[in-house]
């Protein structure tokens, strides 16, 4: 509760439950402003290094290890976070079951990605390497299961802790190098080396404040439960993994990995404000869940504040960030990358049906209606690589920038008009975006909470 400041403290402190939330949310957010903006800043300086084809390939590299690792990670967050909080005295065998489930889909996809990789760039022995290393990542996502644990108990401080640690060292490695002229392969290294610390540290986090590690257990029959309620969220998984990775493993093959380190560049500064959805939502994700105990009415009225706050959230990012592209984009990496700036302008307004997308998908959850989060992202999937194919050839990486913003919409928003069950989110999506609305209706909250 530290992080709180003072005056929401004040107006909040009476309700403990709501002043955990904020604390959580306030830990993510730390979490992601030092590691994300470490990380952007070491990552310009890394990208005016390497230069455009360099640093394409890099990011070529994480991208196509980025659509294996839905595979790896089972779709299992928010399924192992909800079944927690329901049956916290079987949290040690959700817990076991899901790290054995993990581990085994990570071998699985690592073949699979080594198989992959040779198939595509069977002349390129340096990008199946950096492939091949970047990807040993998956066999560590076992580890993801402390992250699960500390979500569910709203205390991802002890996740901050680590990650920005690890971070920490990371950047200060990659500066030595890059200050060293160290060759591309050394910052691959680098890469690895965060990774494997993070999966390390995290058990080692959860063996202090949660679980015994002694006591996780896991069974056929729980592992049959997991997969039956997460098989459509893997598949899911990977649609997402394509519409936001596939632009970038395409610009590779089609034009060139000159063109992915362009495109690159401006997605590092979109994304990275993609850390306040996940923060908040999963902050609140207990809490909506709670709320569905009360009644409807409570349900869907929180679900709407969250959809009205991420609207606001979303705009107030995309908007500046449209004029301050050319500037923005010049100042942090030079000349080599100006085609950068426009593709930011574009890129950057997906993100306001990234932040709606990622509220909706606990309603999803709660509901149990994991097979229509499926069918919309593989809508969302099979838009983006099909404007891809037609708009990279002509337009390049902008082309994959109006591509990306065009599938997000329709997978996070214009998706939800064509299930029967999905249209009361359609409305309230459409009712966050009337900006006055949604403002109204935050103050009204803030001002009954206070009172």
């Amino acid at each position: 509760m530290h992080l709180v400041p003072g005056p929401i403290r004040h107006r909040i402190e009476h309700r403990p439950a709501l002043l955990k939330i904020v604390d959580n949310i306030g830990w993510l957010f730390l979490d992601k402003f030092l590691r994300l903006g470490l990380g952007l800043l070491v990552g310009v300086w890394l990208a005016r290094y390497l230069g455009p084809a360099q640093f394409g390939l890099l990011s070529f590299a994480q991208a196509f290890v980025g659509l294996f690792a839905a595979v790896a990670t089972l779709g299992l967050q928010g399924i192992v976070v909800r079944d927690i909080v329901r049956e916290p005295e079987s949290a040690p065998l959700t817990l076991g079951t899901a790290a054995v489930l993990q581990m085994v889909s990570g071998l699985v996809a690592y073949l699979a990605l080594l198989a992959a990789i040779t198939w595509l760039r069977a002349d390129d022995p340096l990008a199946r390497l950096i492939v091949a290393i970047l990807g040993s990542s998956l066999l560590f996502k076992a580890s993801e299961i402390a992250v699960y644990w500390f979500e569910s108990q709203v205390q991802s401080k002890y996740t901050v802790w680590v990650q920005n640690g690890i971070c920490l060292l990371s950047a200060a490695a990659k500066a030595a190098f890059i200050l060293a002229r160290a060759p591309l392969l050394a910052f691959v290294w680098v890469a690895f080396a965060e990774m494997f610390l993070v999966a390390f540290f995290l058990i080692v986090a959860m063996g202090w404040r949660g679980p015994p590690l002694s006591s996780l257990r896991a069974d056929a029959a729980r592992a049959k439960m997991l997969l039956k309620d997460c098989w459509p969220l893997v598949l899911s998984s990977i649609a997402v993994m394509i519409y936001m990775r596939i632009d970038q493993v395409m610009l590779g093959q089609m034009v060139g990995d000159e063109a992915v380190g362009i495109y690159s560049a401006a997605v590092r500064i979109s994304e990275v404000w993609y850390f306040i959805p996940m923060a908040v939502a999963s902050s609140v994700f207990p809490s909506i869940i709670e709320a569905k105990k009360i009644g409807e009415e409570e349900y869907y009225s929180r679900l709407q504040k969250l959809y009205d706050l991420m609207a606001l959230m979303s705009v107030g990012v995309a908007l500046p960030m449209t004029f301050l592209a050319e500037p923005l984009t010049g100042l942090l990496y030079g000349r080599l990358y100006h085609g950068a700036a426009p593709v930011l302008a574009i890129h950057i307004w997906a993100s306001v049906f990234v932040f709606l997308g990622v509220a909706s998908s606990r309603w999803f959850l709660v509901e149990g209606k994991q097979i229509l989060t499926l069918q919309k992202t593989l809508l969302g999937a099979l838009c983006n690589v099909g404007l891809n194919f037609f708009l990279i050839p002509s337009y390049s990486a902008i082309g994959a920038a109006v591509a990306t913003f065009l599938s997000q919409g329709a997978s996070a928003f214009l998706s939800d008009l064509l299930f029967k069950e999905t249209r009361k989110m359609f409305r309230m999506k459409a009712s966050s975006m009337n900006l006055i609305t949604s403002i109204s209706r935050i103050t009204r909250a803030l001002f009954r909470t206070q009172k």
